[in-house]
């Protein structure tokens, strides 16, 4: 059991994410993908799925994250808080050195033989990098982008419940609603976890992370800097039923979507789930650029994505027409 200690001025300074990161997620997922208690059945067809889909040169994500129960997830690839993948690694290189020093500490105390590639990365090696944000654009594309959209709207609602518990019982009552493994009994807030330790919030505050493939409560004390806010992450999908609404509204791109559509174009509709600009999406339907271009214009003329210029190259997002076309008309804003 993690104790969280709160002075009056925490109680004031707790807020909660507007959504789940998708670099967070994307990490989060492989400990998941790896170990098969982690989630049961609720993610069994996921994993049956991803791991069918994933390709051989994102099995270095396996030694980056092995199959634990979250002391091993990786500080410095938890801290973004952007509405996209490529938005979030960009956070994360921006990193000072102070932050990928402590957090290479903390992986060492852990994993006393963690592969030197790790060692390296932590170090700043660009090959590393490159590799390692190739790996993480694969393993999104099929393990959490056909999923996002409903990922967010269930992150959404469950803020919207959050804001009228505070509305109704205050601060405490929203924390003492967060989740079965989270009990609040003032001024400690207890979060069910594998080692027992005391923190002491001192003034720094609390961050309420919504998340969707990690299981269970886990919390983030910053190991680099003690003046950022823990960050907690909750479950937002608590039973089976949970987990189910959002494979069933993912699922009509694997069928009814495709006939409609074409096998790759459906599956360029559904990589879109996430903006990206050509290149990746190439990548993510496994075509080349100029098929992945040809796609995007269709797609594009039926008003179902938009492109937008970016810097050099173009980044391409899709419309509510085509959220709903994926997901469901459920999706509109």
């Amino acid at each position: 059991m993690l104790r969280i200690h709160f002075s009056p001025d925490d109680l004031t300074r707790v807020r909660v994410a507007s959504s789940p990161d998708p670099l967070a997620e994307t990490i989060l997922s492989l400990p998941v993908l790896q170990a098969g208690e982690l989630g049961g059945v609720a993610m069994a067809g996921w994993r049956e799925r991803t791991r069918r889909s994933v390709r051989p040169g994102t099995r270095l994500l396996f030694d980056l994250v092995p199959p634990t129960r979250g002391e091993c997830v990786p500080d410095a690839f938890t801290h973004a808080a952007t509405d996209t993948l490529t938005d979030s690694l960009c956070h994360t290189w921006s990193l000072p050195s102070s932050q990928w020093k402590a957090d290479l500490r903390a992986t060492e105390q852990l994993r006393p033989r963690v592969p030197r590639w790790i060692h390296e990365l932590h170090q700043g090696d660009r090959r590393w990098r490159e590799l390692l944000q190739r790996a993480l654009h694969d393993f999104h594309a099929v393990a959490v982008a056909p999923y996002w959209s409903q990922i967010l709207a269930a992150a959404h609602t469950d803020r919207s419940r959050r804001a009228l518990d505070v509305v109704d019982a205050g601060v405490e009552g929203l924390l003492a609603k967060l989740h079965p493994g989270i009990s609040w009994s003032s001024p400690v807030l207890s979060v069910s976890c594998h080692v027992t330790a005391d923190l002491w919030l001192e003034g720094r505050g609390l961050l309420l992370a919504p998340t969707f493939f990690w299981p269970e409560p886990l919390a983030f004390p910053d190991n680099a800097d003690a003046g950022r806010p823990v960050v907690l992450r909750y479950p937002i999908a608590r039973d089976l039923a949970a987990y189910r609404s959002v494979w069933a509204a993912s699922a009509p791109a694997d069928g009814a979507l495709a006939a409609l559509l074409g096998t790759t174009r459906a599956r360029a509709l559904q990589a879109m789930a996430t903006p990206a600009g050509t290149a990746e999406l190439a990548r993510r339907t496994r075509t080349s650029p100029a098929t992945a271009s040809h796609h995007a214009t269709v797609l594009r003329g039926a008003g179902l994505l938009t492109t937008e210029r970016d810097g050099s190259g173009v980044r391409h997002t899709l419309t509510p027409m085509g959220r709903a076309l994926l997901h469901g008309a459920e999706c509109l804003p």
